[in-house]
């Protein structure tokens, strides 16, 4: 037996040949053997987190933001705990993560330990792998099939819980051998499924039947990078184009065929258009709660297509024709089965599309037409999003926090596809922050603007601390209503102006920020803000992130917001 090389030297190993460059987390007695391992890596870096969950959350959005796996470490018992709500973002997401825990030592595993927690059975409901190594032997193939399990089908987190001893003890030359390179799985694990020949020929033509489809677009289109292949269809066939929350980002909604995101709080032009249609092509869309007022929502026939065969008519099974394949690879293929006909279809449908382009400019003038509030209540949210839309970069990577950043974020163009993450299926707050140090180490130069509520903000508020030490051009606006917003609102609406739990005390983000080493300051003036945010985004601003606290107006409800009020058709 060779002891040159140990456990945790093998396990960082193997993560370079997978592609492997970035490990978030918070080190612990357990985890020593991968850090000091990781510290000897000539291509591998650590970003230290300041609590497990906000590393979670780096992996995620990580690996949202490259389709590669983002990787997150933590040890036993409270550190393992803490990671459990940023792995579920990426679970109900479908974001690939490699979750790394590492336990006592073999012997003493399930024993009255210092820190004792059952890692497997915690992760099981939340990953799609879990899984005990306690023996060296184990470790390559270990490796190997959680990252597998990420990345192929519906991508999501996988979790190895490492022995102590198995990590920090020798490994059997046999077993401790590597691939040269790039390891060959990088190659073919992304590799999808095509649509069965038969299948796509009987879309085909329910699609060019249709008088009035809609192209339905979800979170499976950004994860297979079906945008390109979804707007030539749409063009070539004149479909109009919504959005999950989930699936914002895929195609920028400044095209003049792409009418926003639909969900239970989505717009009045979107559901405008889901009100029109006579069958929906719902393409990387589960049709979960988010999507469809927890399936209060009437649908005509759905085509569905996604990789996971088990979301197929699982919520309107009785309307739904199924297939199994690739996002991207499915729209192509009807579009080339279509081409043909482009003309035909396009011109039927153009009276149609027509009305829905003349309702979206409408609806953005009245948005417009909105007045920002300039008394001592604060600034409009809407208007905070509307008007930092004009200063930021068309590259700008928008991170809006869960609750009513995201909402608000509806007012926000998307100029390019990939450049919008957020928590939709966990709706776990405390992501932006963490997100946005996520976004730089993935590309260092790109501009990130994370819109995070005051009550988010708590849950991640020493990662502005990491924020400084990773840099970036990246703004955090903090939407500051002094409290949990988005709930206080929901009471007054159900309850009758009835609030409990929802309210702060006064706090200054930027004092705080400051202390941190963050440049910030509090703005309570509309464009005094759009300037310092444009600024900080400015390439040439250098890399320095910089927080602005914004005070905002608790009146302006989300819940009641005139644009988001479902679209509802003029009777006669």
């Amino acid at each position: 037996m060779s002891r040159s090389v140990t456990g945790g030297q093998l396990v960082v190993r193997m993560l370079e040949s997978l592609g492997i460059r970035t490990v978030f987390g918070v080190p612990g007695g357990q985890t020593l053997a991968l850090t000091d391992a990781i510290l000897s890596s000539p291509v591998m870096d650590f970003v230290t987190a300041r609590h497990e969950n906000a590393a979670a959350v780096m992996a995620d959005a990580y690996g949202r933001l490259t389709g590669t796996p983002g990787v997150c470490l933590a040890t036993t018992g409270p550190g393992a705990t803490n990671l459990l709500t940023g792995i579920g973002g990426a679970a109900r997401d479908s974001s690939p993560v490699l979750v790394l825990t590492c336990n006592n030592a073999g012997e003493n595993i399930h024993r009255d330990d210092a820190q004792n927690a059952d890692h497997v059975e915690l992760f099981r409901s939340l990953t799609k792998y879990s899984r005990l190594v306690a023996h060296a032997g184990a470790l390559r193939q270990a490796v190997e099939e959680a990252y597998l399990n990420a990345m192929s089908g519906n991508p999501g987190p996988a979790h190895l819980d490492f022995a102590r001893d198995t990590i920090e003890g020798p490994v059997a030359d046999a077993d401790a051998a590597v691939p040269e390179g790039e390891h060959p799985m990088c190659r073919w694990v992304t590799q999808r499924p095509r649509a069965d020949a038969h299948a796509l020929a009987d879309v085909a033509t329910r699609l060019a039947k249709a008088e009035r489809p809609v192209l339905w677009l979800g979170n499976g289109c950004n994860r297979s990078g079906a945008g390109e292949a979804a707007l030539a269809l749409a063009e070539s066939l004149r479909i109009p184009v919504i959005t999950t929350f989930n699936g914002i980002g895929t195609v920028p909604t400044t095209h003049p065929l792409v009418f926003g995101a639909l969900s239970r709080m989505g717009t009045r032009l979107s559901s405008r258009v889901m009100a029109d249609a006579d069958l929906v092509l719902a393409v990387g869309n589960s049709l979960n709660a988010v999507s469809t007022g927890r399936w209060r929502m009437e649908l005509p026939h759905v085509i569905q297509i996604d990789v996971d065969p088990a979301m197929l008519g699982r919520y309107y099974g009785r309307r739904t024709t199924g297939v199994v394949a690739d996002a991207r690879a499915t729209l192509e293929d009807l579009h080339g089965l279509l081409a043909d006909r482009a003309g035909e279809l396009s011109a039927a449908r153009s009276s149609w599309t027509a009305e829905l382009q003349q309702a979206e400019d409408l609806w953005w003038q009245e948005r417009a037409a909105v007045e920002a509030p300039t008394g001592a209540d604060g600034l409009s949210p809407a208007e905070v999003v509307r008007r930092l839309r004009t200063a930021a970069p068309d590259d700008t990577l928008l991170i809006p926090d869960a609750g009513n950043p995201g909402v608000w974020s509806y007012l926000w163009q998307i100029r390019q596809p990939g450049s919008y993450i957020k928590p939709v299926g966990f709706g776990n707050m405390g992501f932006a922050v963490p997100a946005a140090v996520a976004a730089v180490v993935a590309d260092p130069g790109r501009p990130v603007l994370a819109l995070v509520g005051d009550g988010s903000l708590g849950m991640s508020l020493a990662e502005l601390e990491t924020l400084v030490r990773v840099g970036g051009r990246v703004a955090v606006v903090v939407l500051n209503d002094s409290g949990y917003g988005n709930i206080r609102q929901e009471q007054i609406v159900h309850y009758g102006n009835r609030t409990i739990g929802v309210d702060f005390g006064p706090s200054d983000y930027a004092v705080v920020a400051r202390g941190l080493g963050l440049s910030a300051e509090r703005i309570t003036g509309l464009e005094e803000l759009a300037k310092r945010v444009g600024e900080t985004l400015d390439v040439g601003a250098g890399h320095s992130p910089a927080l602005f606290d914004v005070p905002i107006d608790q009146s302006v409800n989300a819940w009641t917001y005139p644009a988001f009020r479902p679209y509802e058709p003029e009777e006669g």
